[in-house]
């Protein structure tokens, strides 16, 4: 066993939903890909596909993207955050999006409202932090599925809906 493994500073995961400490600093980011549940991305895509239909018909150039790229989704960045408490325990927690590089210097006291993530395995999730120090609250920004998808396409879902509703209304009249 080498020096290192005697010193190496224990990291607490499960906590409770308010931690307030002194934050610590940001690890090494990395970004995580959220996916698009089939059946949302079937729906956004036929519906799409109809407006799109009807631009073509018109002699317009829609915008297409293809179903696998629509299920993809978007990426994110994670950061792990860390935070230590009065009594000296450090905690792991994982920021989605991206914060002002400014908002938080070591040593600034910290109030972050955390969440469990869907695998038990990862951190919990800071959802926001309000920097005492400062009295700052701040609020990580990520991309949704819908911005993903992009207004363009929603739009032409939207469409879609519409010119549908509008055929199958006159076709059950």
């Amino acid at each position: 066993m080498d020096d290192t493994e005697l010193h190496r500073e224990r990291i607490l995961r499960h906590v409770s939903p308010i931690i307030t400490g002194r934050f610590v600093g940001f690890q090494t980011s990395y970004t995580r890909e959220v996916r698009i549940g089939r059946p949302v991305a079937i729906v956004v895509f036929l519906t799409a596909g109809i407006a799109q239909l009807l631009a073509s018909l018109f002699r317009m150039k829609p915008a297409r993207r293809s179903l696998k790229e629509l299920r993809k989704g978007p990426e994110f960045l994670v950061t792990p955050v860390r935070l230590r408490d009065d009594l000296g325990q450090t905690y792991e927690i994982e920021m989605h999006g991206q914060l002002p590089q400014s908002a938080l210097h070591r040593g600034d006291l910290v109030q972050v409202r955390t969440q469990p993530q869907s695998d038990p395995q990862l951190p919990v999730r800071l959802m926001q932090v309000v920097n005492l120090t400062t009295m700052q609250p701040l609020t990580p920004r990520i991309p949704t599925q819908w911005s993903h998808m992009g207004p363009v396409m929603l739009m032409q879902a939207a469409v879609g809906v519409l010119f549908a509703g509008a055929v199958l209304a006159l076709w059950l009249r």
